[in-house]
């Protein structure tokens, strides 16, 4: 017999605590005995600062049971060997901007575990908030086990993170130094950008670089194009008449200067980048699933072929076939997903994902999942949580991306969006490309796209049913028309 599907205060009741479980919980834990299980006896608690941090042990264990240390390297091993000499072996503090990591690598190498918590979980109650009070309050709900350990990628995947994330903002800043060029020609009124479409490709860069050395007839210039711009020469010759001012061009020639070093340290992240790639496992794929057979399309339309060119600031190497090796899967095979969001998924996450127990659970942390507040069994409002995961905004604009695609999972965007609305429809469908992440990474099955054409099929199918149901239920039969 099939289990009976639950209901939707069974299933928010489910490991969640409502409002007045909640406030008791805070109560108990406030009292010296809770009276709750104790999980992690020998914990302690770290309040993370920029200067100096301050620890908390059980008060059995030494004389001055709260120490305050500081935070340079000496500081540290100073506090690992104090918490051993405590008989310490499990550690928590809350992920404090950056100042965590130094105290957190160098108590794991000594041999400790530790927790990395979110602040939002260790709220305390009003009116107590002091360093003191802090850390000593950490260690409680350590001990009784009322926080959660944050997910934190291998050393390996973490050196490939620290130089994507580097690239990108380099990549930033290249796209503003773009901006300051072309403002300074439209400053002189060369409207270069109105007869090409990037300043910064082929013939722009020709074009401004000549200006900066001195050229100044819009001829010559002109002659400068590139075979493949579709603008005409006289186009680009009118566009180039401007009024040249030194001031101007002393802007323009700083910021072609600023754009060439932004090039060269996206070389250097390029080369960092291949060598970090190189060095980790290759990871063999995982048996998928039997490939199935798309479903021919409909007469008089052809699927659009996936663009071959490569992205405007795609790395010097093959990323695709790198990312396919360590992998074990081609994420690229899921549409909307491209290679640089792929290689944005792998930097943060890496390829093992045995971390998230299911794909509720990732989902959960990448903050794509509904956030629901419950009072007296009852769904009142749902709550927008902030975002600020690179993951999850990465699939966002790849979701983004799929309202005019005509595939499965475009006309699934787009039947989102027409009972959703745009932004819910953005992330329920960013919540269905992660599902697909994690199936792929976690079980290797393939993801092969049948179309919009079966999605609108089976949506035919499922409202077919449901009205069945509904007529079912008023004593009628629906006939079909002759």
């Amino acid at each position: 017999m099939a289990e009976r599907k639950k209901s939707t205060f069974q299933r928010l009741q489910d490991g969640r605590l409502n409002r007045k479980q909640r406030k008791e919980l805070a109560q108990r834990l406030a009292k010296d005995d809770p009276g709750l299980e104790i999980v992690h006896r020998d914990a302690a608690g770290i309040d993370i600062g920029n200067a100096s941090h301050f620890v908390a042990v059980p008060a059995d264990r030494d004389a001055e049971p709260v120490r305050e240390f500081g935070a340079w390297t000496g500081a540290l091993l100073q506090m690992a060997e104090w918490l051993k000499k405590c008989e310490i072996r499990t550690v928590v503090m809350q992920s404090t901007g950056v100042y965590w990591i130094a105290a957190h690598d160098v108590l794991e190498q000594a041999g400790f575990e530790v927790w990395l918590v979110n602040a939002r979980g260790t709220k305390n109650l009003p009116g107590r908030k002091s360093d003191v009070q802090e850390c000593q309050w950490l260690r409680k709900l350590h001990t009784y086990g009322r926080l959660r350990n944050s997910f934190r990628p291998p050393e390996q995947i973490r050196a490939v993170r620290t130089v994507w994330r580097l690239r990108d903002r380099i990549v930033s800043d290249a796209g503003r130094t773009v901006q300051q060029m072309q403002k300074a020609l439209t400053k002189m009124n060369v409207h270069l950008a109105n007869a090409i479409n990037d300043v910064s490709g082929v013939t722009g860069l020709r074009i401004i670089r000549a200006i900066v050395s001195g050229q100044r007839d819009p001829r010559q210039l002109a002659k400068l194009r590139d075979l493949r711009v579709r603008a005409s020469e006289e186009e680009i010759v009118c566009s180039l008449e401007g009024h040249w001012q030194s001031d101007v061009l002393f802007e323009l020639e700083q910021a072609l200067e600023t754009f060439d070093f932004h090039q060269k340290q996206l070389a250097a992240c390029d080369a960092q980048l291949q060598r970090y790639m190189a060095a980790l496992p290759d990871r063999e794929g995982v048996p998928a699933a039997e490939p199935v057979a798309e479903p021919k399309e409909p007469a008089g339309k052809r699927r659009k072929a996936k663009s071959k060119r490569k992205a405007k600031n795609y790395p010097s190497f093959d990323l695709a076939v790198e990312l396919q090796r360590k992998t074990g899967v081609d994420l690229t095979t899921i549409d909307g997903i491209n290679v640089l969001t792929a290689q944005t998924i792998f930097a943060e996450l890496g390829a093992d994902l045995s971390a998230f127990p299911s794909e509720a659970h990732f989902c959960s942390w990448l903050t794509l999942s509904p956030k629901r507040d419950v009072s007296g069994g009852k769904v009142i409002k749902h709550v927008s949580s902030p975002m600020q995961n690179r993951v999850a905004l990465a699939l966002r604009m790849a979701a983004q991306s799929l309202f005019n695609s005509n595939s499965y999972l475009g006309a699934k965007s787009r039947q989102l969006r027409a009972r959703l609305g745009g932004l819910k429809a953005i992330k329920a469908m960013a919540r269905y490309l992660a599902c697909l992440v994690y199936r792929l990474l976690t079980k290797g099955q393939a993801w092969v796209d049948r179309g919009a054409a079966h999605f609108e099929e089976q949506r035919k199918c499922r409202d077919m049913a449901a009205l069945k149901r509904r007529a079912a239920a008023m004593g009628l039969r629906l006939v079909p028309n002759a």
